[in-house]
């Protein structure tokens, strides 16, 4: 038996191990341990759970369920699977495309093949809004404010989907906050950065504002995600006031109460003037904080010209809470 099937089995029996664990059970040397633990890992048929000291493996949750799994899904929508589906596990792990969705369904004992059908309409559905890449998010803000002080509002995704709930960018997203996960920030970053760009080019951006955060954390999703894009033009210096009790807009449901929230807990610490101006949000609910802000750019004739808000990810039809970002 093979090395790595020898791991594979023992942790089978004993649910997990360290790999100090693994080397005296198999009576092999430290390094050949690592290379098959890191060969497992790679192939997604073990996690990796804690940091150094205390790490343990254990068996992946799709470590049996792809190899038996047959469908009769051809290899398009297999990759619009592949490139569109991500799931991270109850446990922590992160399974994305094809692996993702089999344990997914999987799990909710669902038909594979039905399932991907499903998910393949629900994408194309969903796929129609999206122009280059972004979500026109106008049509919303003007159902929703009496005035809306932004020129322009582009998602680059949605957060959920009907059935599949949170779409790959939303769980990225959503996780790399929670976790604080700078590794994924600067995923969601990088996958940011094309559309970012094109709209600065397009709309001859000349200074760029980043919504400030409500809840205190450690590394801050938009401070990273500022970094990470360490763009050329001009920063709006935006403060998020401090208040005697902190009140996330993700505690709010009324409309009327988040326009509040926004407009007395951010403010405008600059004086400068600049053309035109891009606004990014995390993730956009109602749009009240990117349209309030908006409002107080031009109260203080801070913009010539026109300002382009961008969320991460965000709702398009009515008003919709998200509730965990």
């Amino acid at each position: 038996m093979k090395t790595s099937e020898k791991i594979i089995e023992i942790l089978a029996k004993q649910g997990s191990a360290t790999a100090a664990e693994l080397y005296d059970t198999l009576s092999i040397n430290k390094r050949a341990v690592f290379k098959q633990l890191a060969n497992l890992v790679s192939e997604n048929k073990i996690i990796k759970s804690g940091k150094s000291p205390k790490v343990f493996y254990s068996l992946s949750s799709n470590s049996n369920q792809l190899e038996a799994t047959k469908t009769n899904i051809d290899s398009k929508a297999k990759s619009i699977i592949e490139n569109e589906f991500a799931y991270i596990t109850p446990r922590g792990e992160r399974l994305i495309g094809w692996k993702g969705f089999v344990v997914w369904s999987s799990e909710r004992s669902m038909d594979i093949s039905k399932t991907a059908k499903k998910y393949i309409a629900v994408v194309a559905k969903y796929s129609k809004y999206k122009k280059n890449g972004l979500i026109d998010g106008m049509y919303k803000m003007q159902s929703s404010f009496d005035t809306v002080a932004l020129d322009q509002i582009f998602y680059l995704d949605f957060y959920s989907i009907e059935i599949f709930g949170k779409t790959k960018l939303g769980q990225l997203l959503l996780y790399a906050k929670q976790s604080q996960n700078r590794q994924m920030i600067n995923e969601v970053a990088d996958i940011a950065r094309p559309s970012i760009e094109r709209i600065i080019q397009k709309y001859k951006i000349d200074a760029v504002g980043f919504i400030p955060p409500t809840v205190k954390r450690e590394l801050q999703f938009m401070k990273q995600l500022q970094t990470r894009l360490s763009l050329d033009q001009k920063e709006i210096n935006l403060v998020k006031l401090k208040t005697p009790i902190i009140i996330p807009q993700k505690t709010l449901t009324k409309i009327e109460d988040r326009i509040t929230n926004a407009r007395m807990t951010i403010e405008i610490d600059d004086r400068r003037q600049f053309n035109n101006i891009l606004l990014i949000d995390d993730a956009v609910g109602s749009g009240s904080t990117l349209n309030e802000v908006a409002k107080k750019i031009r109260q203080k004739n801070l913009c010539k010209g026109m300002i382009i808000g961008l969320a991460i990810t965000g709702s398009f039809k009515g008003f919709e809470v998200i509730s965990e970002v």
